[in-house]
């Protein structure tokens, strides 16, 4: 028998071993995820049973309340503040629970479940998410850039506006996930980039001619100016998470956004006039297209849509932003008045 014969059969005793620890593990490894499927049903049949009883039990307290003795008022607010305690233990519980995907995730994905099952792997998507954000939003921004001052051509903005549609839309699918997998995005900061995805689709579809090119400079110079500040809100906007997170104030899955909420006070007021400058400049752009549409050589659908899309916009943003600044006014005044 040749030596190398002997080295393959070698070889080849050492594969099967390997191979038969191999199925050993796989068989452990489906065993294991069968039993936390099970837990997982468990848990989740737990949990809703454990909830209808703390409403209950909140409708009950809220029922002795009325009348109630001095001493019995405390034990029913102590009741109810670990109620509270208890159902936010349960939305913790519930980020690493399978739960059903919402209408656009089943329209999207199906019934698929993307719950992520450990911190690390939800923190990495989360992280991911951001740095796509990042990426594209440069890439965005050096595109708005050619296309207004070297390349004129339709076909240069037809690539740039669908990058917006595919960009736009990718963010809504992510979000959607990140949502599910416990991230506390606001409800309007998730709804403007399907209307901005909507708006990229209609500026895509919106056919070259006067008007259009009446409009291209005006929107180009707007996209460069949102991507800029985009780029400088992620910048300021993650350091700040950091920090805050450090201290215990954040959630570890919260993410940055496209506009101003109340955790940003604290040393991001520098942007409101860069957001209301943007704000403004939706509502602007949303006064031109219509003026546009009331010209008598206007025949394109886009143009009155496009007003509309900008419209809905600014007033989204302009509130919610305005609502905020609102909000931490008012609570700062009552903490002075406290003192």
């Amino acid at each position: 028998m040749s030596p190398s014969l002997t080295e393959v059969q070698e070889e080849w005793q050492s594969l099967e071993l390997e191979y038969q620890k191999l199925q050993e593990t796989h068989k452990k490894y489906l065993q294991k995820l069968d039993e936390i499927s099970k837990l997982q049903s468990s848990c989740s049949s737990s949990i809703a049973r454990h909830r209808k009883r703390l409403k209950e039990v909140s409708r009950q307290v809220n029922k002795c309340t009325k009348g109630s003795s001095v001493d019995d008022a405390k034990t029913l607010a102590d009741i109810k503040e670990k109620v509270k305690t208890q159902e936010n233990a349960f939305s913790e519980m519930d980020a690493f629970l399978p739960k059903k995907n919402g209408l656009y995730l089943n329209l999207v994905l199906g019934n698929v479940n993307v719950t992520l099952l450990s911190k690390q792997s939800k923190f990495a998507y989360k992280d991911e998410y951001e740095k796509f954000k990042l990426y594209l939003t440069v890439i965005l921004l050096l595109f708005s850039v050619i296309c207004f001052f070297f390349v004129s051509y339709r076909s240069m903005d037809a690539i740039f506006n669908f990058l917006l549609v595919w960009y736009y839309c990718t963010l809504t699918i992510r979000e959607s996930i990140l949502i599910t997998n416990g991230s506390r995005i606001k409800g309007w900061w998730v709804f403007h980039h399907y209307i901005s995805a909507f708006l990229s689709g209609v500026m895509l579809t919106w056919p070259d001619g006067i008007l259009y090119q009446t409009f291209r400079n005006q929107f180009l110079a707007y996209s460069f100016y949102q991507n800029f500040v985009q780029c400088l809100q992620y910048y300021y906007q993650s350091g700040c998470l950091y920090r805050l997170r450090a201290l215990g104030e954040r959630h570890n899955m919260d993410l940055t956004v496209e506009g101003f909420q109340s955790w940003m006070w604290k040393g991001l007021t520098f942007l409101l006039p860069f957001l209301f400058f943007g704000h403004f400049w939706q509502l602007f752009n949303s006064l031109s297209l219509f003026r546009m549409a009331q010209l008598p050589d206007c025949k394109e659908w886009q143009v009155r849509m496009c007003g509309l899309c900008f419209l809905i916009l600014f007033m989204g943003n302009f509130f919610t932003t305005l609502a905020v600044v609102r909000h931490k006014m008012k609570s700062r005044n009552q903490k002075r008045k406290s003192m």
